[in-house]
């Protein structure tokens, strides 16, 4: 039997589905009324997306639909980084989207913090953009994710390595 139990906490997202998620988005703008004759478009660019429109009104709505696509695929929109809204080129609209990956130092201590402050056997360590919690009960491990499901934290959490 181990003497030790752990598990890693990281944040990532799947940036294929993100891409299954943005062609979803794009066929409804074309066969959707609203968007008839808009040059509403969204295009991925390395880990960050560029939404562009005719106006603000229209940029929301396809932020929107891009935002249910990704729910839909189980993208989590937290870890989206919302630019702000500024004019393009053509009378158009544009926002950039940056999606988070891994979990930044800022909170990696806040997260250490939390769970040191719960006074729950378990040891936590950052490494890079990830953290590992260690502990010899597995008991308290759960006790720990429950903590940091529950933690109101600005960005979607995954549990793995799980030993």
């Amino acid at each position: 039997m181990a003497s030790e139990y752990s598990f890693d906490v990281v944040s990532k997202v799947d940036m294929q589905e993100v891409n299954n998620a943005v062609q979803q988005a794009l066929k409804e703008i074309e066969t959707r009324f609203d968007f008839k004759g808009s040059k509403s478009n969204i295009s991925l660019e390395d880990e960050q997306l560029v939404v562009s429109s005719d106006s603000d009104y229209k940029l929301k709505s396809v932020v929107d639909i891009l935002q249910s696509k990704l729910i839909k695929r189980g993208v989590p929109i937290l870890n989206m980084d919302f630019g702000k809204i500024e004019p393009a080129s053509g009378g158009t609209v544009r926002q950039n989207i940056k999606m988070k990956q891994g979990i930044d130092q800022e909170n990696a201590k806040k997260m250490n913090i939390l769970i040191r402050d719960s006074k729950i056997k378990v040891k936590s360590q950052i490494q890079s953009d990830q953290l590992r919690i260690t502990g010899k009960s597995k008991d308290d491990l759960q006790a720990v994710m429950a903590l940091l499901r529950g933690a109101d934290l600005p960005l979607e959490l995954q549990f793995i390595n799980y030993r």
